[in-house]
């Protein structure tokens, strides 16, 4: 399966009191390859699970993977950051739209 992997899917899967723990374990039993991620996102859920080599972890494991690199989409992310001022995005936008 190929899917992006945001935040509340990784802070599920990598706690196991969170209420969606198990459905994130049932969907990384699915998963056939990395779920493409970007860096804020791991940075992000370092901080929920208060743990850098957890989410560390989930890359050198296989289950993530960043591809997603701010400095060569800046422009992008700028116009979207932009259109979409009205709507207060958060930080980590889709460069495909």
């Amino acid at each position: 399966m190929k899917a992006i992997a945001d935040t509340g899917f990784r802070v599920a899967f990598g706690n196991r009191s969170d209420r969606s723990h198990a459905w994130a374990v049932g969907l990384a039993r699915q998963v056939t390859e990395p779920l493409v991620t970007c860096e804020a996102v791991l940075a992000e859920a370092a901080f929920h699970l208060q743990s850098s080599s957890l989410v560390l972890q989930f890359v050198n494991e296989g289950l993530v993977r960043p591809a997603f690199s701010f400095e060569e989409h800046r422009p992008r992310v700028k116009e979207l950051a932009e259109k979409y001022a009205d709507q207060n995005p958060d930080f980590v936008l889709n460069t495909d739209e």
